[in-house]
């Protein structure tokens, strides 16, 4: 047999037969892998709990003719048992699994730098240390900068001109007045401030950023990062409803 380890964060799971599920896992070495846990739904599969969502696991794959096969499964740090409690936080965890599904498009393709943003992201919002739609929005930026889709937010993203005066999604971030686009948004340079401390991982100046320019910010990088997928994000309609 064929067969090779990894560890990896389990994105989704779907039902296949009676007692079988198809498992996708962002996976540390390998990327994105979906492969089959055999009688994973019955009450005496040894594993089955091993491979829910948000649980980083130690995965065993048997490589098939068409989609892999669990053979082993050892739990890392199960996130979900954290943030299920939370509504907040276990609705901006979702968000993010769906995005890290939606960034990472082929199957088996190394995505080192998405694995360990979302194993931060998710540790950070399961150890409380900040308000969940901050982590989430962090998140979003470093993924997409890791994509190649980080937004302008200190020059022009057209023409370079340090003279800001909106945020245009369709230019690729903060434009000057002569490159604004009709219909740009116009955000505060504080909510402008909090994105780029948000990218940088400077905590000290995000959380001290007020709730309207969170809010602020939040709109902008959810529209920023949907525009990029070509998609919504179905989880976002639940983090929304928090306030910010």
């Amino acid at each position: 047999m064929s067969l090779y380890r990894d560890e990896g964060v389990v994105l989704r799971t779907q039902k296949l037969g009676e007692a079988d599920r198809i498992i996708t896992v962002l996976a540390k070495r390998t990327g994105k892998v979906r492969a089959v846990a055999r009688g994973v739904r019955r009450t005496t599969s040894r594993f089955g709990a091993r491979l829910e969502p948000f649980t980083h696991v130690d995965v065993q794959f048997h490589t098939g003719r068409t989609l892999d096969v669990v053979t082993q499964a050892e739990t890392i740090r199960p996130y979900g048992e954290a943030l299920a409690a939370d509504y907040p936080r276990y609705t901006a965890g979702s968000a993010m699994l769906e995005t890290a599904d939606r960034l990472t498009h082929g199957e088996k393709e190394p995505a080192l730098r998405q694995f360990l943003l979302l194993v931060g992201g998710l540790r950070t919002l399961a150890d409380r240390g900040h308000e969940a739609r901050l982590v989430l929005d962090a998140y979003f930026l470093r993924s997409l900068a890791v994509a190649g889709y980080a937004p302008a937010l200190e020059a022009c993203a057209k023409c370079q001109a340090p003279a800001i005066r909106a945020f245009a999604i369709v230019a690729g971030g903060v434009v000057c007045g002569a490159c604004k686009p009709a219909g740009a948004a116009v955000p505060a340079g504080e909510t402008l401030g909090l994105m780029t401390a948000l990218l940088r991982g400077d905590w000290a100046a995000a959380d001290a950023s007020e709730p309207r320019h969170r809010s602020e910010c939040s709109g902008l990088v959810a529209a920023y990062l949907q525009w990029h997928l070509e998609h919504g994000i179905r989880s976002l309609r639940h983090v929304e409803r928090e306030p910010a």
